[in-house]
């Protein structure tokens, strides 16, 4: 199997907790601000390194749904800068347009990944998975930075490539989670 197949793989794991959670919750988190879905990311991150670290977790889910959530809370960011915040219900996008703004993202996701992936030559499968997860938190770093600089850079990427760079490294995580599940 390639990486393009392993992405699809997880990818849809990806895709069917954010569907079925539209379908429960509708899209309450169209009100978050963006650094408010950062923080939410940040979360995630930092229970996984803790995991990581402690070598064992006290609650009992695992850091698979962790990854899972990195990915779905950065696509709803990036939702979030493309039609900006909802600030009333009646704001709220419906659940298939939500699923259709998911499947460009992670589109545009998998063509970055393909496109780095090319030029770096799959340097990702010799890294650890906790290295993985540190530079989700480096970047989650540097998003907040240019969040409290008001989304200002003077040579750097922006929010958009950050999050986008956070969605492959958590993918190619969950890659190698389920290559782990398969051995």
């Amino acid at each position: 199997m390639n990486t393009g197949e392993e992405f699809d793989i997880v990818a849809q794991k990806c895709y069917e907790i954010f569907s079925k959670k539209a379908v429960d919750y509708g899209t309450a988190w169209r009100i978050l601000r963006t650094p408010s879905l950062t923080d939410q990311i940040y979360i995630k991150a930092q229970r996984i390194r803790s995991i990581e670290q402690k070598g064992v977790a006290l609650v009992h889910e695992g850091i698979e749904p962790e990854y899972i959530g990195i990915v779905n809370y950065s696509i709803m960011a990036l939702i979030q800068l493309e039609v900006g915040v909802a600030n009333t219900m009646e704001e709220l996008m419906p659940a298939e347009e939500a699923t259709q703004l998911f499947q460009k993202y992670i589109g545009n996701a998998k063509s970055l990944m393909c496109n780095k992936n090319h030029d770096y030559d799959e340097a990702w499968r010799k890294m650890r998975r906790s290295s993985l997860t540190d530079i989700i938190l480096m970047k989650l770093l540097r998003i907040k930075q240019i969040e409290d600089n008001d989304g200002n850079t003077l040579i750097s990427e922006g929010l958009d490539a950050n999050y986008y760079d956070i969605i492959n490294y958590a993918m190619f995580a969950l890659i190698k989670l389920l290559e782990s599940q398969k051995n």
